[in-house]
């Protein structure tokens, strides 16, 4: 009879220990998704806390979609392809499937009709004083991908805004934020609070995410130029 019980008590112990490695399994995916961008906070909608989508006045691609919902579409595809955090220096863009921060923000204006570098590149060009440029030279090749650039640039030519996260009515869908080091595209999608979530792509990877207070605010616009 012994005998009998021994492969039955063999499988149940089998039985149990996988048991236990699939849950411990699941708990170490789920504390791992908010860090790999497959899981946030519940997302909601403007309209949930009565903030009207405002509409740019500008359809610069002629797609039938205004500036600022193109530049917002277009990070959001662009983070969605996951592009590999390289801040190495390469002559003009970096390789397909790589970038930075300010890379999200250079594609997101393309996808909306712009090409960024051309406009940074000649304002540095006709008025290098207004720039924080590192060498005293403009350089091509880097200074769109340089944060501090990319704000001189913000803030010259569009409008300034809040850096309030709790004014959520003075916050839009495909605004910029500025961080220390660091830059957004500011979501349609928002947490419970109403702040708006940000698209952007940090050293963890590129992510749409519940985190408008990633870093301290130091800047916010909106893209009015041309």
């Amino acid at each position: 009879m012994e005998s009998d019980l021994r492969p039955r008590r063999r499988r149940r112990r089998h039985r149990l220990r996988r048991l236990l490695a699939l849950l411990a399994l699941a708990a170490a995916v789920m504390l791992a998704l908010p860090w790999i961008g497959l899981w946030t906070r519940a997302a909601y909608n403007q309209a949930r806390f009565g903030v009207e989508t405002l509409h740019s006045p500008t359809d610069r691609d002629g797609d039938g979609l205004d500036d600022w919902a193109d530049l917002m579409l277009a990070a959001r595809r662009y983070v969605r392809t996951q592009p590999v955090y390289d801040a190495d220096y390469y002559d003009g863009y970096p390789p397909e499937g790589h970038g930075v921060c300010a890379d999200v923000i250079w594609q997101a204006l393309k996808g909306a009709g712009y090409d960024f570098k051309a406009l940074l590149d000649a304002d540095i060009a006709a008025h290098p004083d207004r720039y924080p440029l590192p060498y005293g030279q403009p350089d091509p090749n880097i200074d769109f991908r340089r944060v501090v650039n990319l704000q001189a640039f913000f803030s010259r030519y569009c409008l300034k805004l809040t850096t309030d996260p709790d004014r959520i009515a003075e916050w839009q869908p495909g605004d910029i934020v500025f961080y220390e080091g660091h830059v957004a595209v500011v979501s349609d999608r928002r947490n419970a609070d109403g702040r708006p979530w940000v698209i952007h792509h940090t050293g963890h990877g590129a992510f749409e995410e519940d985190a408008l207070d990633y870093k301290v605010i130091v800047g916010h616009y909106r893209w009015t130029y041309g």
